[in-house]
């Protein structure tokens, strides 16, 4: 019982945090469940998307009452990271642990020097229009789909950096659509973790309550805080997921 409790109030700590960052919370999760509860990295992985794709669902329904999600510009993320993040998890439950957990490590590092280049750089304008047409994103939906089914991840951590620095858009605007690809990419890929035994519901179901009860607050501290903050909360969040897991590699 004690145990339950502690999953449910985990599950909201990491629900808070993926409403705020737009991903399902499954970023962090996975280095918290590698490095806390000693689970492999596939099976963190796989454990980690029970809770993401209702926290997904929650967080797209959330950010769409907010900010409408143009359907001309989540479709074509939505088909290519579906199709694409299949084909990565099918790669993903075939490869070594531990290569796995490295290749993650090596995976954020590059995110988070990303996204550091991109706060001391000077960035256009965002807006709410996008610099390049829509089928240009399905070209980034099956990249992001390809990672974010490798990783467990949904895809969004990637396409969110894109988004801002490529296509233009503002970080709350390019966090809902990443919400809008991550769903499918992440209901594929806990089906295919799923039929290869690689998740742990007795784990996953209860953080999947507790990410449902506080993922709504995240959303809320998104729309209210300063762009640049969010960028940089966002930054710092890749660089503290990094650092956690290489204890584990």
């Amino acid at each position: 019982m004690i145990d339950l409790a502690m999953y449910v109030l985990l599950g909201a700590a990491l629900g808070t945090v993926g409403g705020l960052f737009g991903i399902g919370g499954g970023l962090i999760a996975i280095p918290v469940l590698g490095v806390l509860f000693g689970l492999d990295q596939q099976i963190a992985q796989g454990t980690a998307l029970v809770m993401v794709v209702p926290n997904v669902m929650l967080a797209l329904w959330r950010y769409h009452q907010r900010n409408r999600i143009e359907a001309r510009h989540a479709l074509p993320l939505a088909l290519m990271g579906f199709c694409f993040a299949w084909l990565g998890s099918i790669w993903a439950v075939g490869i070594d642990a531990q290569v796995m957990r490295i290749g993650f490590v090596a995976f954020l590092v590059a995110l988070s020097a990303y996204n550091l280049v991109r706060m001391f750089l000077a960035n256009a304008p965002a807006s709410a229009q996008m610099r390049y047409p829509w089928p240009w994103l399905g070209v980034l939906g099956a990249a992001s789909g390809a990672m974010g089914g490798l990783f467990g991840v949904g895809g969004a951590v990637v396409a969110t950096p894109v988004l801002t620095s490529v296509f233009g858009t503002t970080q709350v605007i390019a966090q809902g659509l990443s919400l809008a690809l991550a769903l499918p990419s992440t209901g594929v890929t806990l089906v295919t973790y799923g039929v290869h035994r690689e998740v742990d519901w007795m784990i996953g179901l209860p953080l999947a309550v507790g990410g449902l009860l506080s993922i709504s607050w995240g959303v809320k501290i998104a729309h209210a805080l300063p762009e640049r903050m969010l960028r940089g909360l966002f930054c710092g969040f890749l660089v503290v997921c990094a650092v956690m897991l290489a204890f584990k590699v």
